[in-house]
């Protein structure tokens, strides 16, 4: 499939920094923990001869290139420290896209979206092992800027979505989601996507940045994808590196949790505090477990309610040790 557009930019672009140094890359790859996310599938990626998978450090030049594009132009957004989940998100944008499109992988750690106490700084940046999976799975840019480049000196604008984000890790994080908005319109702006690809492992991320779609009318399509799994339940996490093995062993309560709530209500249960004690009851056997918060709310508005009679979402966040860990389900 012939792109002139996207060859002309990717050929003006050869001059310019579009990866990261040996040295920085072996850094990278020192601070990342070791990963316990089970082997990536194969997938078939787009292979178009003369066009290679791009790493593009500026605005302007991922703009240039999103613009040049034949096709639908598709954003992967992630930290990096890329997993199974994030394989399965990048499948799903390379899908949506089809030969003709353009797959825009980000990889930023967004450091508006840390608290004082949480871990950016041992956050894990194994950029040249992201990128190989970047190019098995079907990307086609990898858009990694600097923090200077996406918050220049003098930055004071920040998006502030006061509804959806209020509950649950916004009450524990506070200012965590007026990162989050921020970020996600800045790679928006952008990249300039006609979709963006999201995992529900986060739930409230995604209802967050639903509704900032909705309120701003971003020309934005949001695609979300079921959270992907270890054997034993436990959702994929990059912070699932930080656990001990012991840790490890134990952290598959949190889903054994939310299960038992989802099998109590399939039999009848809907008081909101009983499915709750339920979560709480199984986390509970885990003695490395410290429960941030557990909650059941109503799925679309994220409110408060006292009967799980219509569609509900049961969250919840527990620290094995210093790791905080996120799940959900549906119920």
């Amino acid at each position: 499939m012939d792109h002139p557009g996207l060859a002309m930019a990717l050929e003006d672009l050869k001059t310019l920094d579009t990866g990261v140094g040996e040295a920085e890359r072996e850094n990278h790859e020192k601070a990342a923990p070791r990963s316990t996310a089970p082997p990536l599938r194969r997938s078939a990626r787009r292979d178009i001869p003369g066009i290679p998978v791009k790493t593009v450090r500026t605005i302007a030049q991922v703009r240039r290139l999103s613009r040049a594009a034949q096709g639908k132009v598709v954003l992967v957004p992630t930290m990096g420290a890329l997993h199974a989940g994030h394989t399965a998100l990048i499948d799903r944008a390379r899908r949506l896209a089809g030969r003709t499109g353009l797959v825009v992988v980000s990889i930023f750690i967004n450091p508006t979206q840390f608290g004082p106490k949480e871990d950016l700084a041992r956050y894990p940046r194994p950029f040249a092992a992201d990128r190989r999976l970047c190019v098995k799975h079907g990307a086609d840019v990898i858009f990694h800027p600097s923090v200077d480049e996406m918050y220049p000196d003098g930055f004071s604008t920040f998006v502030d979505e006061s509804q959806v984000s209020a509950p649950l890790c916004g009450a524990s994080r506070p200012g965590h989601f007026r990162g989050v908005c921020t970020v996600v319109l800045k790679l928006f702006t952008a990249v300039e996507p006609n979709a963006a690809v999201f995992g529900l492992k986060d739930y409230q991320q995604c209802a967050v940045i639903r509704r900032m779609v909705r309120d701003l009318n971003l020309p934005v399509t949001l695609d979300f994808l079921p959270t992907v799994r270890e054997k034993d339940g436990l959702a994929l996490s990059s912070r699932n590196a930080y656990l001990t093995p012991e840790q490890r062993a134990q952290a598959a309560a949190l889903r054994s949790g939310l299960l038992a709530a989802e099998k109590a209500h399939r039999a009848g249960e809907n008081s909101v505090a009983r499915l709750r004690r339920l979560v709480a009851q199984k986390i509970a056997e885990s003695p490395f477990a410290r429960v941030d918060y557990i909650e059941a709310l109503d799925a679309d508005s994220l409110q408060p309610i006292r009967s799980a009679e219509r569609r509900t979402v049961i969250a919840a966040a527990v620290l094995f040790g210093s790791t905080r860990l996120i799940d959900n389900i549906l119920i």
